[in-house]
C-alpha cells in the first residue's frame, strides 16, 4: 500500500518550503514569514520532525570545493534479481562513501548509481577493483557528467496545496 499523503494545512507546507531552502533559520524567522507567533511556529516545527516529515537537517557541501569533479551515473545490471542478490549488491553499495546515491530500478538496468570522485582514476579504481567483484554484478554502465544543469534537496509541495486554493 503506497503512503498516505500527510494532512498538512498551508502554514505547516510553509514551513516545510522555508525551511528546505534554509535549514538555518530561526524560529522567529519563521513565524515572521508564516504570519504565526514563535510557539505554535516551534510546535508544528517539532511535529513535522516527530511525524517523520522532517527526517534531518544537513549541511549541502560543495563537491567542486572538496574536489570532486567526476560526477557519474552507473547503470548496474544484475545476473539474476532474487532477493539474496539484491541484498547482497545493497549491502555492498551503502559501504562506499563515494557512491552518493543508489537506486533498484525497472528497466534496462537494475540499478542506477550516482558516483562522485576526484578523479577518472579513482572512479576506474572503484569500477574494477570494487563494482566487478560484487557477486551477482552481470553489466555496468556509466555516463559522465558534463555539467549540473539544476540540482536542489527541496522536494515540490505544490501538490499538498491543492485544493486549499493556495
Amino acid at each position: 500500500m503506497p503512503p498516505s499523503k500527510p494532512a498538512l494545512d498551508s502554514a505547516s507546507i510553509r514551513i516545510l518550503d522555508l525551511l528546505q531552502q534554509n535549514a538555518e533559520m530561526s524560529i522567529s524567522e519563521l513565524a515572521e514569514a508564516t504570519g504565526l507567533s514563535a510557539s505554535p511556529c516551534w510546535r508544528r516545527v517539532n511535529d513535522l520532525k516527530e511525524s517523520g516529515v522532517i527526517k534531518g537537517s544537513v549541511a549541502l557541501v560543495d563537491a567542486q570545493a572538496l574536489g570532486l569533479a567526476v560526477n557519474v551515473f552507473v547503470q548496474v545490471s544484475l545476473k539474476q534479481q532474487d532477493r539474496e542478490s539484491l541484498d547482497v549488491f545493497n549491502a555492498a553499495i551503502r559501504t562506499k562513501p563515494e557512491i552518493v546515491e543508489c537506486y533498484l530500478m525497472t528497466g534496462e538496468a537494475d540499478y542506477m548509481l550516482r558516483v562522485v570522485v576526484e578523479d577518472l582514476m579513482k572512479f576506474q579504481t572503484l569500477v574494477v577493483d570494487f563494482l566487478t567483484r560484487i557477486p551477482g554484478v552481470a553489466n555496468i554502465r556509466s555516463s559522465f557528467a558534463l555539467g549540473q544543469i539544476k540540482y536542489t534537496t527541496a522536494l515540490p509541495t505544490g501538490h499538498l496545496k491543492a485544493g486549499r486554493g493556495g
